[in-house]
């Protein structure tokens, strides 16, 4: 392995020519990927429809078609999983990522064509790869092995050619048989559905190996890796994988979770953040600790950019890189080589940066609370609760928020429900330090909260331990990237995990 990791960072720095072209000229990388996008589905049942072979300029292209959210594309879907082939695109589809992003009781299933595994998915990780090497090209990153720490891996046949399971199930399952010699745990453990006993399987057979990198949702590597500390006895990750070296994550924000990985991980390591969905590899840090994410322009997926308040209305406004302003929140439309078009993703994001064009996903479109005008975001609570656990010495796990309406003894507020792993020194001054923080960080926020006229002070509620757990669990949504929605403009889920915490 010593040898490999040379062999490796030179191979890495040959494909730097190539993010070079398509990150200075982006617009035109983008032209060119719609291009052979409509070119590829021309005669797919999708593209006689709407008439690709004369569309001929992004203009024209979204002109002709229209936005789609699942629901509008699941019948296609459908089809494709029941055998059906150039219904979308114009290969054969053979595999679905089930998206696991929300705890809703409804899977969507996005295709996985061979395009989008090797040009998108697979792609981007070697530009990763590539730019973490840039960034320190003296690593041995690949001297050791690559922890991953995947989703629920249940491959469910569909008939009897197509499959599904979670993206990471999908990317194990197809990547090189060399790929194999470079991560752990072995395939039969990553591909386990069952949470409680993978991480347990996890713990012991990692413990043994040379890890120098780990990829996966805060959470569940948290509890990971206290496991594993409790196996081994030792204070520090440090102390089980001294050549550990860098940790990726996304899915959720890492800020709430940052000062329990330094303290558990025990050293200086680097943290990446990617932005990879079912849909696709939109994104990653160039820099591990960079401000923003690079947006990946030539790997196979054509994005537009609608602003948030466009959302709803019958006939929503995008816009192209050319026209996106840094700060404001956008809601990603893509078309993509697996056979989505004009597909409203669901998240937000913002530009952090426009030369080169580097974004950070600040939410979910459903996911926000603005009962009483105050447009708060996930962006804006990841920020608060990391300030007020500084200032009072707390530690969040998880948490969850919702409006609290008016009624005629009171005016509005919000409600918190938060599991701490370690409680604040001093609880009211933990709901002050957070409603100030949220004031700095959203000015409508603070415009609503003006002399309580609108929002008086939040209500906070600390949860027992694991409770966020159980209730994943009772709802068959335990792993991976299945994770408690932080905020909602209805009182559902709080009012679920409030009257399990009362039984509990």
């Amino acid at each position: 392995m010593k040898l490999l990791s040379p062999a490796i960072s030179s191979l890495a720095r040959m494909r730097l020519w190539r993010i070079e072209a398509w990150k200075l000229h982006p617009v035109d990388a983008q032209r060119e990927v719609l291009q052979d996008l409509v070119t590829s589905a021309q005669y797919t049942e999708f593209g006689r429809k709407y008439k690709f072979s004369e569309l001929f300029n992004i203009r024209s292209f979204k002109q002709a078609v229209p936005i789609h959210e699942y629901n509008d594309i699941k019948p296609y879907i459908q089809r494709i999983m029941n055998g059906e082939q150039n219904v979308l695109w114009n290969t054969p589809i053979f595999w679905f990522a089930k998206s696991s992003g929300t705890t809703s009781d409804k899977s969507k299933f996005i295709p996985i064509s061979d395009e989008s595994l090797e040009d998108c998915h697979y792609k981007a990780a070697k530009d990763v790869l590539t730019m973490y090497y840039q960034f320190n090209p003296d690593s041995e990153l690949l001297t050791g092995k690559g922890l991953v720490i995947g989703g629920s891996h249940t491959i469910s046949p569909m008939n009897h050619e197509a499959q599904y399971g979670d993206l990471s199930a999908v990317l194990l399952q197809n990547s090189p048989f060399w790929a194999h010699w470079l991560r752990t745990p072995e395939l039969s453990i990553a591909l386990m559905d069952e949470w409680e006993d993978k991480i347990e399987k996890l713990a012991l057979s990692s413990i043994k190996e040379n890890v120098t990198s780990i990829s996966g949702v805060p959470t569940w590597t948290l509890v990971l890796f206290k496991r594993i500390l409790e196996i081994t006895g030792k204070n520090h990750m440090a102390e089980v994988w001294p050549s550990l070296q860098l940790y990726m994550h996304g899915g959720v924000s890492f800020t709430p979770y940052k000062d329990q990985f330094e303290k558990l991980i025990g050293k200086d390591i680097h943290y990446l953040e990617m932005y990879n969905a079912s849909e696709g590899f939109f994104a990653a840090q160039e820099i591990p600790g960079d401000d923003g994410m690079l947006l990946f322009t030539d790997h196979g997926i054509f994005m537009e950019f609608m602003p948030v308040s466009e959302y709803g209305k019958p006939n929503p406004k995008t816009i192209g890189l050319d026209e996106v302003e840094k700060g404001k929140n956008y809601a990603p439309v893509i078309s993509t080589n697996g056979g989505l078009w004009r597909y409203l993703v669901g998240d937000t994001i913002q530009f952090t940066s426009l030369i080169p064009f580097r974004i950070k996903v600040s939410g979910r479109l459903k996911h926000f609370i603005n009962a009483f005008g105050e447009e708060l975001i996930v962006d804006n609570t990841d920020t608060a609760i990391a300030i007020a656990c500084e200032k009072t010495g707390a530690i969040v796990n998880d948490y969850t928020a919702a409006p609290v309406y008016f009624s005629d003894a009171s005016n509005g507020a919000h409600e918190w429900l938060i599991e701490f792993e370690k409680m604040p020194k001093d609880f009211n001054r933990f709901i002050d330090e957070l409603d100030t923080a949220l004031k700095t960080v959203n000015s409508d926020y603070e415009a609503k909260r003006h002399k309580d006229i609108a929002l008086r002070k939040p209500e906070i509620h600390a949860l027992k331990k694991g409770l966020f757990r159980e209730w994943l669990r009772d709802k068959g949504k335990l792993g991976g990237q299945h994770k408690v929605p932080r905020l909602s403009n209805e009182r559902k889920y709080v009012e679920e995990i409030l009257a399990m915490n009362k039984v509990n």
